[in-house]
Protein backbone atom coordinates (compact mmCIF):
# COMPACT_ATOMS: atom_id res chain seq x y z
CA UNK A 1 0.00 0.00 0.00
CA UNK A 2 0.56 3.55 -1.30
CA UNK A 3 1.66 5.91 1.95
CA UNK A 4 0.41 9.41 0.99
CA UNK A 5 2.87 12.24 1.91
CA UNK A 6 2.23 13.79 5.13
CA UNK A 7 1.28 17.81 4.24
CA UNK A 8 1.03 20.60 6.30
CA UNK A 9 -0.11 24.43 5.76
CA UNK A 10 2.08 26.99 7.15
CA UNK A 11 -1.00 28.15 8.93
CA UNK A 12 -1.45 24.79 10.59
CA UNK A 13 2.57 24.35 10.89
CA UNK A 14 2.65 27.50 13.05
CA UNK A 15 -0.01 25.81 15.07
CA UNK A 16 1.48 22.90 15.83
CA UNK A 17 4.35 24.44 16.84
CA UNK A 18 6.95 25.06 13.85
CA UNK A 19 8.21 28.47 13.55
CA UNK A 20 9.04 29.81 10.68
CA UNK A 21 12.12 29.03 10.44
CA UNK A 22 11.17 25.40 10.83
CA UNK A 23 8.59 25.72 8.58
CA UNK A 24 10.79 25.84 5.53
CA UNK A 25 12.34 22.40 6.75
CA UNK A 26 8.77 20.95 7.30
CA UNK A 27 9.12 18.71 4.08
CA UNK A 28 12.60 17.57 4.99
CA UNK A 29 12.56 14.30 3.65
CA UNK A 30 15.05 11.02 3.81
CA UNK A 31 15.75 9.86 0.53
CA UNK A 32 18.97 7.83 -0.88
CA UNK A 33 22.14 9.51 -2.58
CA UNK A 34 25.53 9.29 -2.56
CA UNK A 35 26.28 12.28 -0.14
CA UNK A 36 29.35 12.46 2.29
CA UNK A 37 30.44 9.34 4.73
CA UNK A 38 28.65 8.13 7.68
CA UNK A 39 24.73 7.44 8.16
CA UNK A 40 22.03 10.26 9.65
CA UNK A 41 20.37 8.41 12.01
CA UNK A 42 16.91 9.06 11.21
CA UNK A 43 18.14 13.29 10.80
CA UNK A 44 18.59 14.65 7.80
CA UNK A 45 20.55 17.48 9.43
CA UNK A 46 22.57 15.16 11.52
CA UNK A 47 26.46 15.77 10.86
CA UNK A 48 28.70 13.52 8.55
CA UNK A 49 32.15 12.33 8.14
CA UNK A 50 33.70 14.40 4.49
CA UNK A 51 34.82 11.88 2.07
CA UNK A 52 38.74 13.15 2.62
CA UNK A 53 40.02 15.32 4.95
CA UNK A 54 38.31 18.81 4.77
CA UNK A 55 40.60 22.12 4.37
CA UNK A 56 37.52 24.29 5.47
CA UNK A 57 34.27 22.85 7.60
CA UNK A 58 32.29 25.87 6.66
CA UNK A 59 31.76 28.78 3.79
CA UNK A 60 30.59 32.22 3.75
CA UNK A 61 29.82 33.49 0.58
CA UNK A 62 28.92 37.27 -0.04
CA UNK A 63 27.61 37.56 -3.23
CA UNK A 64 27.78 40.92 -5.32
CA UNK A 65 24.60 40.84 -7.50
CA UNK A 66 24.56 42.62 -10.56
CA UNK A 67 28.26 41.57 -11.90
CA UNK A 68 31.34 44.23 -10.30
CA UNK A 69 33.72 45.01 -12.30
CA UNK A 70 37.08 43.53 -12.16
CA UNK A 71 38.58 46.37 -14.14
CA UNK A 72 37.57 48.48 -11.32
CA UNK A 73 38.28 46.19 -8.42
CA UNK A 74 40.86 43.23 -8.50
CA UNK A 75 41.99 42.53 -12.24
CA UNK A 76 44.42 45.05 -13.09
CA UNK A 77 45.26 46.06 -16.53
CA UNK A 78 47.74 48.61 -17.28
CA UNK A 79 47.70 47.95 -20.80
CA UNK A 80 43.89 48.98 -20.93
CA UNK A 81 45.07 51.72 -18.64
CA UNK A 82 46.90 52.62 -21.56
CA UNK A 83 44.34 52.35 -24.13
CA UNK A 84 41.12 54.43 -22.51
CA UNK A 85 39.25 56.60 -25.35
CA UNK A 86 40.83 54.27 -28.55
CA UNK A 87 37.81 52.55 -30.78
CA UNK A 88 38.45 48.86 -31.70
CA UNK A 89 36.78 46.17 -33.64
CA UNK A 90 33.60 44.81 -32.13
CA UNK A 91 31.22 42.13 -33.63
CA UNK A 92 28.34 44.65 -33.73
CA UNK A 93 30.67 47.49 -35.13
CA UNK A 94 33.12 49.78 -33.13
CA UNK A 95 33.49 49.70 -29.63
CA UNK A 96 35.56 52.76 -27.38
CA UNK A 97 37.98 51.53 -24.32
CA UNK A 98 37.52 52.69 -21.05
CA UNK A 99 40.41 52.99 -19.09
CA UNK A 100 39.56 51.49 -15.40
CA UNK A 101 38.37 54.51 -13.18
CA UNK A 102 39.92 53.57 -10.21
CA UNK A 103 43.95 53.08 -9.49
CA UNK A 104 45.57 49.83 -8.41
CA UNK A 105 48.34 49.73 -6.02
CA UNK A 106 50.73 46.47 -4.57
CA UNK A 107 48.70 45.81 -1.43
CA UNK A 108 50.57 43.64 1.41
CA UNK A 109 53.97 41.96 1.34
CA UNK A 110 52.71 39.77 -1.27
CA UNK A 111 52.49 42.86 -3.85
CA UNK A 112 48.53 42.10 -5.02
CA UNK A 113 47.39 44.60 -7.14
CA UNK A 114 43.95 45.91 -5.47
CA UNK A 115 41.90 48.85 -6.39
CA UNK A 116 41.48 51.75 -4.29
CA UNK A 117 37.99 51.29 -4.10
CA UNK A 118 38.52 48.54 -1.24
CA UNK A 119 41.25 49.98 0.98
CA UNK A 120 40.01 48.33 3.92
CA UNK A 121 40.04 44.60 2.44
CA UNK A 122 43.35 45.54 0.61
CA UNK A 123 45.24 45.30 3.96
CA UNK A 124 44.35 41.81 4.39
CA UNK A 125 45.97 41.28 0.44
CA UNK A 126 48.19 38.17 1.60
CA UNK A 127 44.91 35.91 2.91
CA UNK A 128 43.12 36.85 -0.24
CA UNK A 129 43.25 34.00 -3.08
CA UNK A 130 42.53 36.47 -6.40
CA UNK A 131 41.19 34.03 -8.73
CA UNK A 132 41.21 37.01 -11.80
CA UNK A 133 40.31 33.88 -14.83
CA UNK A 134 36.73 33.49 -13.82
CA UNK A 135 34.38 32.83 -16.86
CA UNK A 136 30.52 31.93 -17.30
CA UNK A 137 27.86 30.35 -19.47
CA UNK A 138 25.31 32.62 -20.19
CA UNK A 139 26.00 37.24 -20.00
CA UNK A 140 22.42 37.89 -18.60
CA UNK A 141 21.77 38.32 -14.78
CA UNK A 142 18.58 35.74 -14.30
CA UNK A 143 20.36 33.03 -15.73
CA UNK A 144 24.09 33.60 -14.64
CA UNK A 145 22.64 34.13 -11.53
CA UNK A 146 21.09 31.26 -10.92
CA UNK A 147 23.96 29.08 -12.66
CA UNK A 148 26.51 30.81 -9.75
CA UNK A 149 23.91 29.31 -7.49
CA UNK A 150 23.06 26.02 -8.51
CA UNK A 151 25.42 25.01 -11.55
CA UNK A 152 22.45 25.37 -14.44
CA UNK A 153 20.95 27.98 -15.78
CA UNK A 154 18.35 26.22 -17.26
CA UNK A 155 16.55 23.69 -14.62
CA UNK A 156 15.41 24.22 -11.26
CA UNK A 157 18.15 22.42 -9.44
CA UNK A 158 19.60 22.71 -6.09
CA UNK A 159 21.28 25.30 -4.60
CA UNK A 160 25.04 25.24 -4.00
CA UNK A 161 24.16 25.68 -0.32
CA UNK A 162 21.45 22.55 -0.42
CA UNK A 163 24.26 20.58 -1.66
CA UNK A 164 26.99 21.07 0.83
CA UNK A 165 24.30 20.52 3.95
CA UNK A 166 22.76 17.18 2.23
CA UNK A 167 26.72 16.23 2.45
CA UNK A 168 27.74 17.51 5.45
CA UNK A 169 24.69 18.18 7.77
CA UNK A 170 24.93 20.62 10.05
CA UNK A 171 27.26 21.43 13.15
CA UNK A 172 24.40 22.48 15.52
CA UNK A 173 21.09 20.31 15.72
CA UNK A 174 19.44 23.08 16.74
CA UNK A 175 20.18 25.53 13.79
CA UNK A 176 19.65 25.18 9.85
CA UNK A 177 23.03 23.77 7.83
CA UNK A 178 22.44 26.71 5.31
CA UNK A 179 21.54 30.18 5.64
CA UNK A 180 20.96 33.24 3.17
CA UNK A 181 20.59 36.39 4.45
CA UNK A 182 19.02 39.21 2.41
CA UNK A 183 19.17 36.67 -0.57
CA UNK A 184 18.69 38.37 -4.41
CA UNK A 185 14.63 37.66 -5.02
CA UNK A 186 14.04 39.59 -8.64
CA UNK A 187 16.58 37.22 -10.17
CA UNK A 188 15.82 33.43 -9.53
CA UNK A 189 14.33 34.02 -6.35
CA UNK A 190 13.91 31.00 -4.11
CA UNK A 191 15.66 28.79 -6.49
CA UNK A 192 19.46 30.43 -5.25
CA UNK A 193 18.72 29.25 -2.38
CA UNK A 194 16.36 26.33 -3.10
CA UNK A 195 16.79 22.21 -2.29
CA UNK A 196 14.53 21.64 -5.68
CA UNK A 197 14.37 17.53 -5.55
CA UNK A 198 16.63 17.07 -2.72
CA UNK A 199 14.76 16.66 0.65
CA UNK A 200 13.46 20.07 1.41
CA UNK A 201 15.92 20.02 4.93
CA UNK A 202 18.54 21.16 3.04
CA UNK A 203 17.23 24.40 1.61
CA UNK A 204 18.65 27.64 2.96
CA UNK A 205 16.33 29.59 5.68
CA UNK A 206 16.26 32.81 4.35
CA UNK A 207 16.71 35.90 6.99
CA UNK A 208 16.10 39.71 6.61
CA UNK A 209 18.12 41.81 8.14
CA UNK A 210 16.16 44.85 9.25
CA UNK A 211 13.05 43.27 9.40
CA UNK A 212 11.83 41.64 12.53
CA UNK A 213 11.55 38.03 12.58
CA UNK A 214 7.64 37.90 13.91
CA UNK A 215 7.27 34.16 13.44
CA UNK A 216 9.81 32.86 15.50
CA UNK A 217 7.54 32.00 18.32
CA UNK A 218 4.39 31.03 18.84
CA UNK A 219 2.33 33.51 19.42
CA UNK A 220 -1.04 31.75 21.04
CA UNK A 221 0.86 28.91 22.96
CA UNK A 222 3.22 29.54 25.90
CA UNK A 223 6.36 27.10 25.73
CA UNK A 224 4.86 23.97 27.81
CA UNK A 225 1.71 24.33 25.82
CA UNK A 226 3.35 23.93 22.78
CA UNK A 227 5.95 21.37 23.67
CA UNK A 228 2.85 19.55 24.77
CA UNK A 229 1.12 20.07 22.22
CA UNK A 230 4.12 18.75 19.66
CA UNK A 231 4.25 15.77 21.47
CA UNK A 232 0.97 15.09 21.13
CA UNK A 233 1.33 15.13 17.09
CA UNK A 234 4.69 13.16 17.35
CA UNK A 235 3.09 10.18 19.24
CA UNK A 236 0.46 10.36 16.15
CA UNK A 237 3.15 10.16 13.68
CA UNK A 238 4.98 7.85 15.51
CA UNK A 239 2.83 5.51 15.67
CA UNK A 240 1.86 5.84 12.14
CA UNK A 241 5.74 5.20 11.40
CA UNK A 242 4.92 1.97 13.85
CA UNK A 243 2.52 0.96 11.69
CA UNK A 244 4.29 1.02 8.27
CA UNK A 245 7.47 0.79 9.27
CA UNK A 246 10.59 2.45 8.11
CA UNK A 247 9.50 5.47 6.08
CA UNK A 248 11.89 8.32 5.34
CA UNK A 249 9.31 10.82 4.84
CA UNK A 250 7.52 9.93 7.85
CA UNK A 251 10.85 10.51 9.78
CA UNK A 252 11.89 13.49 7.86
CA UNK A 253 8.35 15.88 9.03
CA UNK A 254 9.10 14.28 12.64
CA UNK A 255 12.77 15.68 12.69
CA UNK A 256 11.72 19.01 11.09
CA UNK A 257 8.87 19.02 14.34
CA UNK A 258 11.97 19.04 16.53
CA UNK A 259 14.55 21.21 14.79
CA UNK A 260 11.78 23.95 14.32
CA UNK A 261 11.03 23.82 18.31
CA UNK A 262 14.70 23.85 19.00
CA UNK A 263 15.16 26.33 16.49
CA UNK A 264 12.68 29.03 18.59
CA UNK A 265 14.85 29.09 21.11
CA UNK A 266 18.38 29.09 19.65
CA UNK A 267 17.67 31.52 16.60
CA UNK A 268 17.19 34.69 18.41
CA UNK A 269 19.73 34.31 20.75
CA UNK A 270 21.92 33.73 17.71
CA UNK A 271 20.94 36.55 15.28
CA UNK A 272 21.16 39.14 18.43
CA UNK A 273 24.22 41.30 17.79
CA UNK A 274 23.17 43.68 20.49
CA UNK A 275 25.22 41.25 23.27
CA UNK A 276 28.20 42.14 20.67
CA UNK A 277 30.58 44.45 22.54
CA UNK A 278 30.49 48.04 21.28
CA UNK A 279 33.71 47.95 19.63
CA UNK A 280 33.14 44.82 17.37
CA UNK A 281 29.82 46.74 16.41
CA UNK A 282 32.16 49.86 15.39
CA UNK A 283 34.50 47.74 13.63
CA UNK A 284 31.98 46.37 11.20
CA UNK A 285 30.25 49.59 10.81
CA UNK A 286 26.83 48.92 12.14
CA UNK A 287 25.10 52.12 13.35
CA UNK A 288 27.29 54.23 10.86
CA UNK A 289 25.70 55.05 7.32
CA UNK A 290 25.81 53.14 4.07
CA UNK A 291 28.36 50.25 6.41
CA UNK A 292 25.28 49.32 8.42
CA UNK A 293 22.95 47.08 6.20
CA UNK A 294 25.94 44.83 5.19
CA UNK A 295 28.35 45.26 8.63
CA UNK A 296 24.85 43.53 10.21
CA UNK A 297 25.40 40.98 7.65
CA UNK A 298 29.21 39.80 8.27
CA UNK A 299 28.60 40.22 11.83
CA UNK A 300 25.56 38.02 11.70
CA UNK A 301 27.50 35.86 9.40
CA UNK A 302 30.29 35.52 12.01
CA UNK A 303 28.01 34.87 14.68
CA UNK A 304 26.03 31.96 12.55
CA UNK A 305 29.31 29.92 11.35
CA UNK A 306 30.45 30.01 15.24
CA UNK A 307 27.33 28.75 15.96
CA UNK A 308 28.12 25.51 13.54
CA UNK A 309 25.92 27.13 10.45
CA UNK A 310 27.66 25.30 7.37
CA UNK A 311 26.97 27.31 4.45
CA UNK A 312 26.01 31.36 5.08
CA UNK A 313 25.37 33.32 2.01
CA UNK A 314 25.43 37.43 2.15
CA UNK A 315 23.95 39.19 -0.48
CA UNK A 316 24.57 43.14 -1.57
CA UNK A 317 23.02 43.97 -4.88
CA UNK A 318 22.87 46.62 -7.73
CA UNK A 319 26.30 46.33 -9.24
CA UNK A 320 24.91 46.17 -12.57
CA UNK A 321 26.73 50.03 -13.88
CA UNK A 322 25.81 50.68 -17.60
CA UNK A 323 26.47 54.25 -16.81
CA UNK A 324 28.02 56.24 -13.64
CA UNK A 325 30.39 53.24 -13.00
CA UNK A 326 32.45 55.64 -10.61
CA UNK A 327 29.74 57.24 -8.95
CA UNK A 328 27.65 54.02 -8.14
CA UNK A 329 30.69 51.24 -7.66
CA UNK A 330 32.19 53.68 -5.25
CA UNK A 331 29.08 53.63 -3.14
CA UNK A 332 28.80 50.10 -3.49
CA UNK A 333 32.27 49.18 -2.34
CA UNK A 334 32.03 52.04 0.55
CA UNK A 335 29.03 50.22 1.78
CA UNK A 336 30.96 46.39 1.49
CA UNK A 337 34.82 47.00 1.86
CA UNK A 338 34.72 47.90 5.51
CA UNK A 339 32.45 44.98 6.66
CA UNK A 340 34.35 42.61 4.85
CA UNK A 341 37.02 43.86 6.24
CA UNK A 342 35.92 43.18 9.71
CA UNK A 343 34.79 39.78 8.90
CA UNK A 344 38.43 38.70 7.77
CA UNK A 345 39.65 40.57 11.01
CA UNK A 346 37.39 39.04 13.37
CA UNK A 347 37.58 35.28 11.62
CA UNK A 348 41.32 35.65 12.28
CA UNK A 349 41.24 37.08 15.63
CA UNK A 350 38.97 34.08 16.83
CA UNK A 351 41.10 31.10 14.68
CA UNK A 352 38.09 30.67 12.43
CA UNK A 353 39.74 31.95 9.47
CA UNK A 354 41.98 29.00 8.34
CA UNK A 355 38.85 26.79 8.55
CA UNK A 356 36.29 29.22 7.23
CA UNK A 357 36.36 29.76 3.60
CA UNK A 358 34.92 33.49 2.12
CA UNK A 359 34.11 32.86 -1.27
CA UNK A 360 33.76 37.12 -2.85
CA UNK A 361 32.17 37.34 -6.16
CA UNK A 362 29.00 38.29 -8.42
CA UNK A 363 27.44 36.74 -11.64
CA UNK A 364 29.73 37.84 -14.21
CA UNK A 365 32.11 41.01 -14.82
CA UNK A 366 31.84 43.97 -16.84
CA UNK A 367 33.14 44.79 -20.56
CA UNK A 368 36.50 46.59 -21.26
CA UNK A 369 34.25 49.08 -23.65
CA UNK A 370 32.62 51.78 -22.62
CA UNK A 371 28.94 52.04 -22.78
CA UNK A 372 26.71 55.49 -22.09
CA UNK A 373 30.19 57.01 -21.95
CA UNK A 374 31.13 56.34 -18.12
CA UNK A 375 29.75 52.73 -17.71
CA UNK A 376 30.18 49.25 -19.02
CA UNK A 377 28.41 46.16 -20.36
CA UNK A 378 28.04 42.92 -18.93
CA UNK A 379 31.00 40.39 -19.98
CA UNK A 380 30.83 36.86 -18.97
CA UNK A 381 34.02 36.03 -20.85
CA UNK A 382 36.67 37.39 -17.88
CA UNK A 383 36.08 38.42 -14.70
CA UNK A 384 37.23 38.12 -10.90
CA UNK A 385 36.27 36.25 -7.45
CA UNK A 386 38.63 35.75 -4.62
CA UNK A 387 38.32 33.32 -1.85
CA UNK A 388 40.11 33.76 1.17
CA UNK A 389 40.82 31.24 4.64
CA UNK A 390 39.43 27.49 4.45
CA UNK A 391 42.49 26.21 2.66
CA UNK A 392 43.69 28.31 -0.12
CA UNK A 393 47.11 30.49 -0.97
CA UNK A 394 47.09 33.49 0.37
CA UNK A 395 48.51 36.71 -1.05
CA UNK A 396 48.23 34.90 -5.00
CA UNK A 397 46.92 35.44 -7.97
CA UNK A 398 45.42 32.62 -9.77
CA UNK A 399 44.43 32.88 -13.76
CA UNK A 400 44.32 35.69 -15.65
CA UNK A 401 42.52 37.66 -18.86
CA UNK A 402 43.79 38.78 -21.80
CA UNK A 403 45.77 42.62 -21.60
CA UNK A 404 42.27 43.94 -22.14
CA UNK A 405 40.67 42.39 -19.22
CA UNK A 406 37.81 40.72 -22.00
CA UNK A 407 38.56 36.98 -21.59
CA UNK A 408 40.17 34.71 -19.88
CA UNK A 409 42.79 33.21 -21.09
CA UNK A 410 45.51 31.44 -18.18
CA UNK A 411 44.12 29.12 -15.78
CA UNK A 412 40.57 29.43 -16.34
CA UNK A 413 37.99 28.67 -14.30
CA UNK A 414 34.25 28.49 -14.64
CA UNK A 415 31.81 28.20 -12.42
CA UNK A 416 31.37 23.96 -12.83
CA UNK A 417 35.27 24.57 -11.70
CA UNK A 418 34.66 26.90 -8.74
CA UNK A 419 31.80 24.93 -7.54
CA UNK A 420 34.45 21.60 -7.64
CA UNK A 421 36.90 23.55 -5.53
CA UNK A 422 34.36 24.86 -2.86
CA UNK A 423 33.37 21.40 -2.56
CA UNK A 424 36.99 19.96 -2.62
CA UNK A 425 37.69 22.27 0.19
CA UNK A 426 34.89 20.96 1.96
CA UNK A 427 35.99 17.52 1.77
CA UNK A 428 33.38 16.42 -0.73
CA UNK A 429 34.05 14.42 -3.96
CA UNK A 430 32.09 16.85 -6.53
CA UNK A 431 31.82 13.16 -8.25
CA UNK A 432 30.43 11.30 -5.73
CA UNK A 433 28.30 14.10 -4.00
CA UNK A 434 25.06 12.31 -6.16
CA UNK A 435 21.40 11.67 -5.36
CA UNK A 436 19.08 9.76 -7.60
CA UNK A 437 16.48 11.63 -8.72
CA UNK A 438 14.00 10.63 -11.92
CA UNK A 439 16.19 7.84 -12.80
CA UNK A 440 19.63 9.36 -12.40
CA UNK A 441 22.24 10.34 -10.16
CA UNK A 442 22.58 14.42 -10.53
CA UNK A 443 25.53 16.24 -8.81
CA UNK A 444 26.27 20.08 -8.55
CA UNK A 445 28.52 20.10 -11.93
CA UNK A 446 26.13 17.83 -14.17
CA UNK A 447 29.13 16.20 -16.00
CA UNK A 448 31.83 19.11 -15.54
CA UNK A 449 34.52 20.81 -13.08
CA UNK A 450 37.71 20.41 -12.11
CA UNK A 451 39.38 21.48 -8.81
CA UNK A 452 41.93 24.60 -8.77
CA UNK A 453 43.94 22.56 -7.56
CA UNK A 454 46.83 25.65 -7.97
CA UNK A 455 45.04 27.14 -5.42
CA UNK A 456 44.98 24.69 -2.16
CA UNK A 457 46.95 25.63 0.38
Amino acid sequence: MEIPRPTLSRRAALRAGACGFGYLALAGLLAGGAGAAGTRSGNPLAERRPHFRARAKRVIFMFMQGGPSHLETFDYKPELAKSGGKTVAGKKGTKTLMAPVFDFAPRGESGLMISELFPNVAEHADDLCLLNGMHTSSPAHPQATVFMHTGSQNFVRPSIGAWVTYGLGTANENLPGFVTINPATRLGGAQNYGSAFLPASFQGTRLAVGKAMDNIGNPELSDPAQRRQIDLVQSMNRGLLDRVGANGEIEGVIESYELAYRMQAAVPGVMDIAKEPAKVREMYGIGTGPTDGFGTQCLMARRLAEAGVRFIQLTHGDWDQHDSLRVKHGAHAAATDRPIAALLTDLKRRGMLEDTLLVWGGEFGRSPDAQNKDGRRHNNRGYSMWMAGGGVKGGISYGSTDPLGDTAVDDKMHTHDLHATILHLLGLDHTRLTYRYAGRDFRLTDVYGEVATGILA
